[in-house]
């Protein structure tokens, strides 16, 4: 589906048909008019725009459209986040919460692993064997594991995220971005999310889901196996236009095998909202 991601695409026509200025909060509803607590999410397409005053609760992204780079306004849309949920109504997700871009693009990206070593020089426990011993001009499941579990390790460590929060970590699944593809494409794609996912439950963290829809994770994924990392995490939908569209994506399957659809998304008045999903839901 060559287009752009789903948050991306979103975010544009916002700022096609808004000029303001600054992220000075002002107060805004979703356009519905119901009494329902929705969340907002943000990331550097509202790095210029105005944002809610008050939000049920906030998912900041934590950069800038590509997995290896940062949302320069992580900081000011982190406060903003602190600030708009602090007496906001109580909702079953966590009131600030972080996703991260996710891809594969093997070597024709700016950066490959060639060991099990992490940016901070410790080796990494890899399931999928040493990256060292990739053949050259393939891609390997090992190197795919080292890869997520390295981006991971940067959007934790070095791109400004307070040590002292626990976050819940949602990982952003989109087409948009680099994959593997051909018939081993989505086992290399999933080895990489299973790095990230290893990373985020190797530190402090409430969590970890998967932000996507059912076409786009099964293109990039496909099915997930019992018993790897990947199986039965939390989701998080796109894809509704409206609030009552949005509610109802509560009830779709889970984008893994047993996963709850905890959170799902859409967008008013130029700007992403987010629906907390009653749950557990009866599949």
């Amino acid at each position: 589906m060559a287009r752009l991601g789903m948050k991306m695409a979103c975010t544009f026509l916002a700022l096609l048909g808004l000029t303001v200025t600054g992220m000075a909060p002002v107060a805004a509803a979703p356009s519905s008019g119901t009494a329902d607590p929705v969340g907002n999410d943000v990331s550097w397409p509202q790095c210029s725009k105005t944002l809610p005053s008050s939000t049920a609760f906030a998912i900041v992204g934590v950069n800038g459209g590509l997995a290896n780079n940062t949302n320069p306004c992580l900081d000011a849309q982190l406060k903003w986040a602190a600030d708009a949920t602090r007496t906001s109504a109580v909702t079953a997700q966590p009131k600030v919460a972080l996703y991260v871009n996710t891809a594969n693009p093997g070597h024709a990206g700016s950066w490959w692993p060639s060991s099990n070593i992490n940016d901070d020089g410790k080796v990494v426990s890899n399931p999928y064997g040493n990256c060292a011993d990739e053949v050259p001009g393939t891609v390997s499941l090992a190197c795919s594991y080292m890869y997520g579990y390295v981006r991971a390790f940067q959007d934790a460590a070095v791109r400004g995220i307070p040590k002292t929060v626990s976050y819940f970590w949602w990982l952003d699944v989109e087409t948009g971005n680099s994959w593997q593809t051909g018939a081993n494409g989505p086992a290399l794609n999933r080895a990489d999310l299973e790095g990230m996912v290893a990373y985020f439950r190797s530190i402090p963290s409430s969590g970890v889901g998967i932000y996507s829809t059912g076409y786009q994770w099964g293109t990039i994924a496909g099915t997930v196996p019992p018993g790897t990392p990947l199986y039965g995490l939390p989701s998080w939908l796109a894809g509704a236009r409206t609030l009552q569209g949005a509610k109802s994506n509560c009830s779709l399957p889970g984008l893994t095998p047993t996963s709850i659809v905890k959170v799902t998304q859409y967008v008013s008045a130029g700007l992403d909202y987010d629906y907390s999903c009653p749950y557990p839901q009866v599949k």
